[in-house]
């Protein structure tokens, strides 16, 4: 046997070595001539892609070789490179098992167990076995700074994005450059954010200088750590794992009232891109995420209304923190904004989501809705914001009767709704002919008395 494991009348060694010496010769020749020899350059190219090939050659033929069934991956049927655990406890090769969970997949391949979760935890007994394997029939294993897996990420990539995380528990100007390139990282390359889903300790080891530190926290870190939280949430495996990691909503909650604008904005963005789920929307209601952002879009700071507005719009669908919302001053603050001409349409489809409520109503009745929302429809050429203010108009009309009389002058005025009841969108014509027929009822009733 050669050292590489090979046997030396193998052909493909035959013809290595045969190729080696010419190549040899070639470079001697080539070293020992004073003018340059151009053939023998050229002759010398040829014979290292010729290497080139046959080790290529070798390592295809050398993978037929038939090997454990335990180091077989049960998806790809091959030789595993990069063998990991589920949490079903199978082993898949990394990029295949990758690629079942990222179109969506949440069970086991061979189980069909239901994952608890969707970390990947590298087995390195498999994978010394195999290597040790590889090793003794003359195989060589890619390099694992050149292997890719399915999100293209390499070796090196990994040993990296671990380093950077130990470096969230040292010093604090290893923390700030650690958090920087963190953040750089995450936001330029998708398959990096993935790399947070692959371990549980990966997401509390990068807050923790945050979770540690009630006061006199470095604004730059939060900042940095806050808008790679956000980076994170975007990866929709990772949604559910950033949520219910323990400390993160509340540092996020925290951010809303404190940091650079930039902090509290990327903050609000987070919660909205983690709302996306359900159960995340009921975890951030109950964290009280909904105050810190009404406050915030009280402000109107520009950087950050448009995230609020997103948040709240999203956090809002279920009833729960519809209530929460309006408990804590969002009609309000909506109702002084678009008063201000400030992103009207957004923040009228909170309000309208919003009118369900009763109290919301009430307030929404109280603070001059009617007239502001009538103007509304009489001067935007938004169709949407068209539908949303009538239908909250509807929902006070029902409520309301002091506000008839108001309703009842624009009509006179200007026909407002019964242009509306016209030209509107399916839903504001519906919404439209409800007041008109309120309010020519009450006008028969009238009569009739």
């Amino acid at each position: 046997m050669a050292k590489t494991g090979v046997v030396e009348g193998d052909p493909l060694t035959v013809k290595e070595m045969e190729l080696k010496r010419e190549l040899q010769r070639l470079v001697k020749a080539i070293l020992s001539q004073e003018e340059i020899n151009v053939d023998a350059i050229d002759k010398t190219q040829q014979i290292l892609l010729a290497l080139k090939e046959l080790k290529v050659k070798r390592r295809s033929s050398s993978f037929d070789l038939p090997f454990p069934e335990e180091f077989r991956c049960p998806l790809s049927k091959q030789l595993m490179r990069d063998p990991v655990m589920l949490a079903s406890g199978q082993t898949y090769d990394r990029p295949f098992i990758q690629k079942w969970l990222k179109v969506g997949n949440r069970t086991c391949p061979q189980t069909q167990q239901v994952l608890s979760h969707t970390i990947l935890t590298p087995n390195h007994l498999i994978r010394d076995m195999i290597s040790q394997w590889c090793k003794n029939n003359g195989i060589q294993m890619p390099d694992s700074v050149q292997f890719l897996n399915d999100e293209g990420l390499t070796e090196a990539d990994r040993d990296l994005f671990l380093s950077l995380l130990e470096k969230m528990s040292s010093t604090l100007s290893d923390q700030k450059v650690a958090a920087r390139e963190l953040r750089l990282l995450t936001k330029k390359m998708p398959s990096f954010r993935s790399l947070f889903g692959e371990s549980a300790d990966a997401i509390p080891q990068l807050v923790r200088p945050l979770s540690q530190s009630n006061s006199n926290v470095n604004p730059n870190l939060q900042e940095d750590i806050i808008t790679t939280l956000l980076n994170l949430s975007i990866h929709d495996n990772n949604k559910k794992l950033v949520a219910e990691t323990p400390k993160v909503i509340p540092l996020l909650v925290d951010a809303l009232r404190s940091g650079t604008i930039e902090t509290r904005s990327n903050a609000a963005a987070a919660l909205f891109t983690l709302s996306a789920l359900d159960s995340n929307k009921e975890l951030i209601g109950k964290s009280g995420a909904l105050k810190p952002l009404v406050e915030l879009l009280d402000e109107g700071n520009p950087v950050a209304m448009k995230d609020v507005a997103s948040a709240l719009f999203s956090l809002c669908i279920i009833q729960d923190n519809k209530a929460r919302a309006v408990r804590d001053g969002a009609v309000r603050a909506i109702l002084k904004k678009i008063m201000s001409n400030v992103h009207v349409d957004e923040l009228l489809a909170i309000l309208a989501m919003l009118s369900n409520n009763q109290k919301a109503v009430e307030e929404m009745g109280d603070l001059g809705a009617v007239t502001c929302l009538l103007n509304i429809i009489r001067e935007t050429s938004c169709a949407r914001s068209k539908e949303n203010c009538i239908a909250v108009l509807y929902t006070i009309c029902y409520s309301d009767r002091t506000k008839w009389k108001t309703l009842r002058d624009e009509e006179k005025t200007y026909g407002t709704i019964s242009q509306l009841a016209q030209n509107g969108t399916a839903r504001a014509k519906r919404k439209a002919n409800g007041i008109l027929d309120r309010l020519n009822r009450a006008i028969n009733l009238t009569h009739t008395a």
